[in-house]
């Protein structure tokens, strides 16, 4: 076998490699997935309260990204006192 085909050969076997375990990979992420929207928790050992952290954060950031969509798509005088009010919130 001369060397360019062994290159060839070295390519395609890691190339198959990256494919089947990205692909099991994928599956694994959708079965945890699956697992947590059931309920059951995120099966890599999480705590309870870890989890409700979680959550409570998401739903923080969603809230923040209301205000910010609000924000975007107000007038813009409503817009610079809406500013205002969060600076002076802090």
């Amino acid at each position: 076998m001369n060397p360019f085909e062994m290159v060839v050969l070295i390519i395609l076997i890691v190339t198959i490699g990256r494919v089947v375990s990205g692909r099991m990979n994928n599956r694994r992420d959708r079965e945890r997935l699956r697992a947590f929207d059931r309920g059951e928790g995120t099966g890599d050992g999480a705590s309870a309260a870890e989890e409700a952290r979680l959550r409570s954060e998401v739903t923080r950031l969603n809230e923040r990204i209301q205000v910010l969509e609000r924000l975007a798509t107000d007038p813009g005088k409503r817009l610079s006192d809406e500013i205002e009010a969060l600076k002076n919130s802090k």
